[in-house]
C-alpha cells in the first residue's frame, strides 16, 4: 500500500539563522503603561503600571512590511475615571521610537476604549467604555474607521527624568484628542519599509525551516503536500 510522506520543497535562497545584529532597538514610554504588539506578537508590557514613570527598552526582530499595535494606558479608576483615591484627574501620554527611523506622529490611527470622568465631572464621576475589537493587534485588522492619533508637547505630556536619558529623537508624543479625560486607548501604524533605508532579512516563518549545510536555513513550502516516495507491502 502507498504510504504518504509531507512533501518538502525547499526555496532557492537559504535563510541563515537570526543575529543580534538583525535587531532593533525598541524605547517606549507611557504615562502611565503600555502593551505592545509587532506583527501581531505581544512583544513588550509596562513593567511599572502607575508610577514612577519607566522607559521600557528591548530588542525586536523586524519584519516589512511591519504592523505596529499599542495599547496607551492612563491609570485611573474603572468605575471613576480618576486617580489617587479619586482625588485628582490624570493624563496620558506615549511616545515610541524604533532603531530603524520608525516614531510616533500624528499619522498612526487611534480608537478610544474607555473614557472619563465624563466632562471632567469630578463631583459624580463616571466613565464610558468602548467594546475592545476583536483582534485588534493583528495584522489583518482594518482600521479605516480609526481617527488620527493627536500630537503633544513634552510640554503638555510633562515627561519624568528616564524620558530623557534615552534616544526619542524625532519622535512626538501621541494619544487621542482628549489627554485628560481617555484613559484607555489604541493605536496602530503600518512601517511598509525600513525608515533608515537599510534592507534587512524577512526572518518570519521560522518555524516552518530546515538546517542546512553550513548553517543556512531554507523556508519550507507545501509542507501539507502529499506525495508518494515509495510504496511498502
Amino acid at each position: 500500500m502507498p504510504v504518504l510522506f509531507p512533501c518538502i520543497m525547499l526555496s532557492e535562497e537559504p535563510i541563515r539563522k537570526p543575529r543580534m545584529d538583525d535587531t532593533i532597538r525598541a524605547n517606549i514610554y507611557a504615562d502611565n503603561a503600555f502593551r505592545l504588539y509587532v506583527n501581531g506578537e505581544l512583544v513588550a508590557v509596562d513593567s511599572i503600571q502607575f508610577v514612577p514613570h519607566n522607559v521600557v527598552s528591548v530588542d525586536i526582530l523586524p519584519a516589512y512590511p511591519m504592523t505596529i499595535a499599542v495599547m496607551g494606558i492612563d491609570n485611573a479608576d474603572s468605575l471613576t475615571g480618576m486617580e489617587y483615591a479619586n482625588t485628582n484627574i490624570g493624563d496620558g501620554g506615549f511616545i515610541l521610537k524604533f532603531g530603524d527611523g520608525t516614531v510616533t506622529s500624528s499619522i498612526w490611527k487611534v480608537k478610544v476604549i474607555s473614557s472619563g470622568p465624563l466632562n471632567g465631572d469630578s463631583s459624580n464621576p463616571r466613565v464610558v467604555n468602548n467594546s475592545l475589537p476583536e483582534d485588534w493587534y493583528t495584522v489583518d485588522f482594518v482600521d479605516h474607521d480609526w481617527g488620527n492619533a493627536r500630537e503633544f508637547s513634552e510640554e503638555e505630556v510633562g515627561p519624568k527624568e528616564p524620558f530623557f536619558e534615552h534616544d526619542f529623537e524625532g519622535a512626538k508624543f501621541i494619544w487621542s484628542d482628549d489627554i485628560r479625560l481617555d484613559n484607555i486607548v489604541l493605536f496602530r501604524t503600518v512601517v511598509p519599509s525600513p525608515p533608515d533605508g537599510r534592507e534587512r532579512p524577512d526572518f518570519r516563518g521560522l518555524n516552518d525551516v530546515v538546517p542546512q549545510q553550513g548553517g543556512g536555513r531554507s523556508r519550507v513550502r507545501g509542507s501539507r503536500e502529499k506525495q508518494k516516495i515509495r510504496s511498502r507491502k
